[in-house]
């Protein structure tokens, strides 16, 4: 899919710091060409990172109107928006499609799905299956830091999944069923051992080698699984209410019960705990695991779904009281810094004891050793690579914050690189057909992109509220902007002194101690001053 234009009428988000926001993202037509990333940049509280939020929550609403067993809630049932963007159909076609929820009078709205057919806009029926293929087939969240804004709608998502699992199992009738598994996919530090592990185990030998070659690795020697049902953080079920399995703590499907059998079946040695329903799985990996695991998933994403599926139960985990202190925050748009999330010992599903081998296979590397750009690098690398087929959103907040500069700017070539990026594959085309806004504060990402694709954030007040100093209601306003210049392959320099501000390019206290050399009349103070300087164009 490719974005086109976005237009947010209320958002509910940040004071109403995005209502009114009108965006283009392309004027093309054509799906065909490259993976073409777009870029948001600007200073801290200019609304990047509440934007792609906006989007995901959009995307959720049409997808919940169209399918709630995909999308079980709604994060902003009052959000209004407009939003076009085009979508493959099949290998020959691809759609315009506009979706829209606007309040007309005192009805409340409702999301209406359009396709731009023979010059008109066409009303889609909602509960038409088609009408689905007109939406992403998936949309993806990354995020890296405490203040995990873009999560809140994926968040709900898994709650509402967890719930669905639970309500499933205790009915006969149902618990045959499966489960279907999200549309929104947060990936963050908590899902990292799931991507890796899928991709180590089931990924081909050019996909795995970007992952982990920046640690030195060649690969996984060993990993534990636990999956534990009824412990101290889940409230035991009354026998009376037990689904058809029986057990004590958390119920489960028929599908995930066959998912733990072969998890079970592929371990090197497995233990099984009755009292608290404990799974505990050891894996030392060869080539016979890889088989086994082979035997029960065809590919990296099946498996990482899987194990995926079993992780949202860690939802059940978070107590009652806490779960519905933060659906009542999200619903009066008030919101935590931290999401709750359970601690790794009550959690239903965790890794444990993952190790490494290095180049070398001469040791073994514990996962704790790596850093958190290496863990970074490679959930990010391991998404790009699982999903590599079309119409796949993804929304990435501040990816490489935890690269070092060298690894920065090879951020773009490296997702290009890619085995399901580069065609190696045949995945060119595939990789052309999927949408990616990333947020950054860094010159490092814009300057591997054209200007088109770099969006500038700037926030600021009304001009009204800013003469009156007393005024408690100046509103904040954001305007989005492309650059003036070129930044594909321009200077760092030039990107920071257009999205910051910053010009001079070097740091307050160094350009403090030139400005008093420069009013000083003592010449042995100056030489002094100059000794201690590095060089800069401020210096000379």
């Amino acid at each position: 899919m490719k974005l086109l234009r976005l237009r947010i009428v209320r958002a509910d988000t940040c004071a109403g710091l995005l209502d009114g926001v009108e965006l283009g993202f392309r004027d093309s037509e054509n799906l065909s060409g490259s993976f073409e990333p777009f870029c948001l940049i600007g200073p801290n509280g200019a609304g990047k990172s509440q934007l792609i939020q906006v989007i995901a929550e959009i995307f959720q609403s049409a997808i919940h109107a169209v399918s709630k067993e995909e999308e079980r809630i709604e994060s902003n049932p009052d959000l209004q928006f407009e939003v076009e963007y085009l979508i493959q159909i099949d290998s020959e076609t691809a759609k315009r499609v506009r979706l829209s929820r606007e309040a007309i009078g005192k009805a409340k709205p409702k999301v209406l799905i359009q396709a731009y057919e023979d010059g008109d806009w066409i009303e889609q029926n909602l509960s038409a299956d088609e009408t689905r293929w007109l939406l992403p087939s998936k949309v993806v969240g990354y995020t890296s830091g405490g203040n995990e804004t873009l999560s809140l709608p994926f968040l709900l998502s898994r709650g509402g999944y967890a719930a669905d699992v639970t309500e499933a199992a205790l009915h006969e009738q149902r618990s045959d069923e499966k489960v279907p598994d999200t549309c929104l996919m947060a990936v963050d530090y908590g899902t990292h051992l799931e991507v890796l592990i899928s991709n180590l185990v089931l990924g081909e030998e050019n996909q795995k080698a970007p992952l982990i070659q920046e640690a030195g690795l060649s690969g996984l020697h060993s990993f534990r699984c636990t999956v534990q049902l009824a412990h101290s953080a889940v409230p035991k079920t009354p026998i009376s209410k037990r689904g058809v399995r029986g057990r004590k703590g958390i119920q489960l499907t028929e599908e995930l019960e066959e998912y733990l059998d072969q998890l079970k079946r592929c371990a090197t040695c497995y233990s099984y705990d009755d009292e608290i329903e404990a799974y505990t799985f050891d894996y030392l990996v060869d080539d016979q695991t890889k088989s086994a695991f082979r035997s029960f998933w065809e590919s990296s994403l099946e498996l990482y779904a899987s194990l995926h599926k079993i992780a949202m139960l860690n939802d059940l985990a978070i107590p009652r009281k806490t779960r519905k202190r933060f659906t009542k925050e999200i619903e009066q748009r008030q919101f935590a810094s931290k999401l709750p999330e359970p601690q790794d010992e009550d959690k239903v599903f965790r890794f444990d004891q993952v190790s490494f081998k290095t180049k070398d296979k001469k040791s073994v590397v514990d996962y704790v050793s790596l850093s958190d750009g290496e863990h970074q690098l490679a959930l990010l690398l391991g998404t790009f690579s699982m999903l590599s087929y079309p119409n796949v959103l993804f929304l990435l907040d501040e990816p490489e914050s935890h690269f070092n500069p060298q690894w920065r700017i090879k951020l773009l070539s490296r997702l290009l690189e890619l085995p399901t990026r580069n065609g190696k594959r045949g995945a060119a085309s595939e990789a052309a057909k999927q949408e990616c806004l990333l947020t950054t504060h860094t010159p490092f990402v814009p300057s591997d992109m054209k200007r088109e694709n770099v969006l500038i954030f700037e926030k600021s007040t009304d001009d009204k509220a800013a003469q009156n100093k007393r005024s408690a209601k100046s509103k904040p306003r954001i305007t989005i902007r492309h650059p003036e210049a070129e930044t594909f392959g321009t200077t760092f320099d030039s990107i920071l002194e257009e999205c910051f501000g910053v010009s001079p390019p070097i740091s307050r206290v160094s350009l403090d101690e030139i400005g008093q050399l420069m009013k000083s009349d003592n010449p042995e103070e100056i030489r002094i001053g100059m000794e201690k300087l590095g060089h800069s164009v401020e210096k000379m």
